[in-house]
């Protein structure tokens, strides 16, 4: 199937900016704000309508999600929702109002659902406190479509899971290869809606965040009994 050209000014700026990344870009690499600029010179906002493809699927890194990327480079990692197409590149606001924003923090339990941080809670190991924000996820459906429903995510986790799909299908799927024993324990943790750690589980995920130079030191010290 032939794709519309991105030159065709008769389509908005953002399926203008799609088919530009598609067919000129390439999945896999990377663009500049000035790149957009020059492409689609004297369309106000532009560079915009490139983020707003995020809202249908598109992966699209900065260097916050990919360390090798300059401070003005963007790469276009994934194509999502073909938004050319018609009806597919229409929706209705995506404005989170404030009573959908309150709706969702409460039912999330007023902490992020990713990583279990509250609201003005230090990370580990740092000064810096999380803030919780609404994130659009991404959803597969058990039929093969998508969906994307809210969920509360701090500042972290929400740019870290940017591109993502959740796939329930899967998770269910675990969930029946577990033991007798493995569902029960698992379900008093959906019930509790928490998971104590062991202190073991705790020195294990603090060792992970270590330089290499760090994470040898503590090997040595196991290896020698210390």
């Amino acid at each position: 199937m032939t794709l519309p050209s991105y030159e065709d000014t008769r389509l908005g700026t953002m399926k203008r900016a799609a088919l530009w990344l598609v067919t000129v870009v390439g999945e896999g690499n990377v663009f500049t704000k000035e790149d957009v600029k020059a492409v689609f010179p004297g369309v106000s906002q532009a560079d915009r309508r490139v983020r707003d493809l995020r809202d249908y699927g598109w992966q699209i890194d900065t260097n916050r999600e990919d360390a090798s990327l300059g401070q003005h480079e963007q790469r276009f990692v994934r194509q999502g929702v073909p938004v050319w197409e018609p009806g597919k590149g229409t929706r209705p606001s995506t404005t989170i109002t404030q009573t959908q924003r309150r709706e969702v923090l409460a039912r999330d339990g007023h902490f992020c659902r990713s990583c279990g941080i509250a609201p003005g809670e230090n990370y580990a190991g740092t000064y810096e406190s999380a803030q919780l924000d609404i994130a659009r996820r991404v959803v597969r459906r058990p039929g093969g479509g998508e969906a994307v429903e809210l969920v509360a995510e701090c500042n972290r986790c929400r740019v870290g899971g940017r591109g993502l799909t959740a796939d329930p299908g899967t998770v269910l799927a675990g969930v029946k290869e577990l033991s007798g024993l493995e569902r029960r324990m698992l379900a008093d943790w959906i019930d509790q809606d928490k998971r104590e750690f062991s202190r073991v589980e705790q020195i294990w995920a603090e060792y992970r965040t270590l330089p290499e130079e760090s994470r040898t030191s503590i090997r040595k010290a196991l290896s020698s009994g210390d």
